[in-house]
């Protein structure tokens, strides 16, 4: 399977600000990134700091909350802020909260069946 892309619409929670996006879709992260510079487009606000395992160790990173429209499913998902990386990667947290998941053999995302256990 190579690479997943979907546009995605993405703002603030109260939809102020929303800007149109190719998102690369990650199912090796936990939440979403969004990059900086998106964030100050969108007037996101910082809502906290996590811990971030990455390739190069375990970082601290500022997390928001971002309200997100992809294949005409919308939610508020948390999402975390990136100074490196410059494009916006969409996570498995906002997947499943939009019951959406990859499938691997089309390449592209398809509907999901929530799980209540």
């Amino acid at each position: 399977m190579g690479h997943v892309w979907v546009k995605a619409r993405i703002g603030d929670p109260e939809r102020r600000h929303v800007a149109e996006v190719e998102a690369l879709v990650d199912t090796r992260a936990t939440l979403t990134v969004i990059p900086r510079r998106l964030v100050l487009e969108l007037g996101l606000r910082v809502t906290g700091v996590v811990p971030v395992a990455t390739a190069g160790g375990v970082v601290r990173l500022e997390r928001t909350r971002v309200w997100i429209e992809i294949e005409g499913r919308e939610e508020v998902a948390p999402a975390v802020i990136s100074d490196v990386v410059d494009k916006v990667l969409i996570g498995v947290t906002t997947l499943e909260v939009l019951g959406l998941r990859v499938d691997p053999v089309a390449g592209r995302l398809v509907e999901w069946t929530y799980l209540l256990y």
